[in-house]
């Protein structure tokens, strides 16, 4: 988050429009060249470009093994990570894995710490950045259980390229935070937002910020190929097993001049400028990172990621409920600070504007919500023939297997390489009839910056035969024909009906839903538009008992809703429900009646509110905690699955609450799977290895 707006970014050099980009499958091009002033620099001749690595979805690869959890955040500006990556941060923090924050920007905006109430203050850009770094460096200790005023170990690391970056550590027994400042300049010297710019432009370099008390003595530069090679290189080096990075593709949103400028998005999308320009140099280090890894026949480095969205919390309804909200916001006090406090750095104890009560009081409610750019339950879970589990995520931005080395062991052993890459982190599935698993994955078929190809793609990797071996992946296109649409698009949902036919469900840019039918000759048809309303992210798809399929999205300001007349027929629109408001995610559990139920939190509720679609009353429920629910119908009622208020784990099954403490902290949403003996339930764990708990 940033307190001021910028112009937006730089058009490309005149030259791009005639210079021919890379090929679709190009993933990463660079800009070789790195002028030699402190300024964002105007372009003359462009720099050579040097093709990055292709798509890679043939499998078979080596996976390394994780030697210890870490996870590692690349963020824009300091606080981005606790406006929009908390509770998540916090959860993995407490679990004991230790955090490693990249801060690409020096936050210094237009340089004015602003006082609230206290009139005009002047500008010090090199000031409010320090100032920043101290907030930061409070609001860590309070989340590592020190005093906020904490003294940290300040140094100088030198990373690829011979860059320079400060760097912060504080360590409280065996847990360990690290905050590294790359402090590149927010704005050039004529007005544009410098991340943006380094991203779209060719031939420039930005220069970075020392910020007051820093141990660096002196300013450098970073061409586009420079800052991708160092978020690269700090992978190779930290070896993260979890990656948060910002929204690399935000909604489309058409806002007035005047609130767009206020709230600080940029033109035509639902974020900051610089969160997508991050974000995007976020994916191309990791795509990078593995294709330097798996070089010569290396091994896939074995991490997960995960994106978060920023500013789009502002434009839908709030799903954190008070007690996760109220604990979420309290680590944004010691981050604001306030003036009169007495930290030992001259420069300013904190962002003034942000301390306080300040984060609830905001109208633009970014605290209030916790929102996945790739929402779903991680990992995939289906059983085999002969009643072994197998896990199916993405590891490496690839498709890993994991199997069960036993039916019922609960033990994995090392995971499989399905290839696919590079892949965004949540897995689409349906199982065919005969028992063979189609998997689908949203593909970075190109990222590039400097006008070149940046291009996603649903892509399919399909089962030979039920428990054994895939073929090769299949592209399935992009609903969206314009690519800056075509990047918009959400994570696929799929569902196999009792005809045989298979449904892929995405959302896409005008925030509705699209789809393509496969027959049961295994023929997909064109995408084609369901209509209807704007809803969310987290498609939920069901059968009801007369065999018909539905979908369901929570929209503004009630569920929609999407069914056939008859099997076999059209999906299509239905009258807009009138049902509450959802605060996020749904999910369905189709009763014993043949009718479905919905289930879902209300806008900032711990409690659930259930409807039922066809049939009879809905079931009731009691089921306290935050974000989505898991379903599943089970001879004795109901099974429910979901995170309590700290984020863990926790079951509902035979009216009983189950809650295993010592569950690994979860990635996203664990995944409930219904076995022949009870449910089972699987996570991802923040070593980027799967978890599993028999109840």
């Amino acid at each position: 988050m940033t307190s001021t707006t910028g112009r937006g970014p730089a058009a490309a050099c005149p030259q791009d429009a005639t210079t021919p980009g890379p090929t679709r499958r190009a993933l990463v091009a660079s800009a070789a060249a790195l002028t030699a002033g402190l300024a964002l620099t105007s372009c003359s001749v462009p720099a050579p470009r040097r093709k990055g690595p292709a798509a890679d979805p043939v499998p078979g690869k080596q996976i390394s093994s994780p030697r210890h959890a870490l996870l590692m955040q690349i963020l824009a500006h300091p606080d981005d990570d606790l406006y929009f990556m908390n509770p998540d941060t916090r959860q993995t923090l407490d679990s004991g894995v230790p955090l490693v924050c990249v801060y690409v920007t020096a936050g210094e905006a237009n340089g004015v710490n602003r006082i609230p109430g206290a009139g005009p203050q002047p500008a010090d850009r090199t000031a409010y950045s320090s100032a920043r770094h101290q907030g930061l460096r409070q609001a860590y200790a309070v989340l590592l259980g020190l005093p906020r005023f904490t003294t940290w170990q300040k140094s100088v690391t030198t990373l690829r390229g011979d860059h320079k970056a400060e760097l912060n550590t504080l360590v409280n027994g065996d847990r360990r935070v690290e905050l590294i400042f790359l402090n590149l300049a927010m704005h050039t010297s004529w007005g544009r937002m410098g991340l943006p710019s380094l991203w779209e432009a060719r031939g420039l370099s930005l220069r970075t910020v020392v910020a007051d008390d820093s141990p660096l003595e002196k300013a450098g530069s970073y061409s586009y190929d420079g800052l991708i090679d160092v978020l690269a290189g700090l992978m190779e080096r930290y070896r993260p097993t979890v990656v948060h990075t910002l929204d690399p593709d935000p909604d489309i949103q058409h806002s007035d001049e005047a609130t767009r400028r206020r709230d600080s998005e940029q033109p035509g999308y639902s974020d900051h400028a610089d969160h997508t320009a991050v974000a995007s140099f976020a994916w191309a280090a990791m795509i990078r990172r593995v294709a330097e890894a798996t070089e010569g026949g290396g091994d896939v480095p074995g991490f997960v990621a995960t994106s978060f969205r920023g500013y789009y919390n502002r434009h839908w309804p709030k799903n954190l409920p008070e007690p996760v909200l109220r604990e979420k916001a309290s680590h944004l006090v010691p981050y604001g600070g306030a003036p009169d406090w007495e930290c030992g750095n001259a420069a300013g104890c904190g962002d003034y504007n942000v301390g306080g009560d300040r984060p609830l009081t905001n109208r633009k409610g970014w605290v209030r919500s916790t929102h996945y750019r790739y929402p779903g339950a991680r990992p995939v879970v289906a059983a085999g023939p002969d009643g072994r589990l197998a896990a199916y995520g993405v590891l490496g931005l690839r498709v890993a297997r994991w199997r069960e080395t036993a039916p019922g062991s609960g033990a994995w052993g090392a995971p499989d390489d399905l290839g696919g890459g590079p892949l965004a982190p949540v897995l689409g599935a349906a199982t065919l009839r005969e028992g063979r698993q189609l998997l689908f994955g949203l593909r970075f078929s190109a990222l590039a910056g400097h006008g070149a190809a940046n291009t996603r793609e649903i892509v399919l990797l399909e089962q030979r035969k039920a428990g054994s071996e895939f073929g090769a992946w299949t592209g399935l296109g992009n609903p969206e024909t314009d690519h800056d649409r075509g990047r918009r698009i959400g994570s696929p949902v799929a569902v196999a009906a009792p005809d045989g036919r298979v449904h892929l469900f995405v959302r896409n840019a005008d925030k509705g839903i699209s789809t393509r039918v496969r027959s049961t000759a295994g023929r997909w048809n064109a995408w084609r538009d369901l209509g209807g309303g704007e809803i969310q992210d987290g498609l939920a798809t069901a059968v009801d008992g007369g065999g018909r399929v539905h979908v369901f999205a929570a929209g503004h300001d009630t569920v929609h809703h999407w069914t056939q007349d008859a099997p076999g027929r059209r999906v299509g629109p239905r009258p807009v429900t009138g049902l509450p408001t959802p605060g996020g995610s749904l999910t369905t559990l189709t009763a014993p009646d043949g009718g479905i139920d919905l289930i879902y939190r209300r806008p900032a509720t711990s409690g659930l509110t259930t409807a039922r679609v066809g049939g009879s009353s809905p079931v009731r429920l009691r089921f306290k905690g935050y974000g989505a629910v898991a379903a599943a119908s089970a001879p004795t009622g109901p099974v429910l699955l979901g995170r309590d208020r700290k984020g863990r784990a926790q079951l509902l099954a035979e009216g009983r609450l189950i809650r295993r403490e010592d569950t690994p902290a979860s990635l996203e949403g664990p995944t409930l799977h219904l076995g022949p003996k009870g449910p089972v339930v699987v996570g991802l764990g923040p070593d980027a290895t799967p978890w599993l708990w028999r109840p």
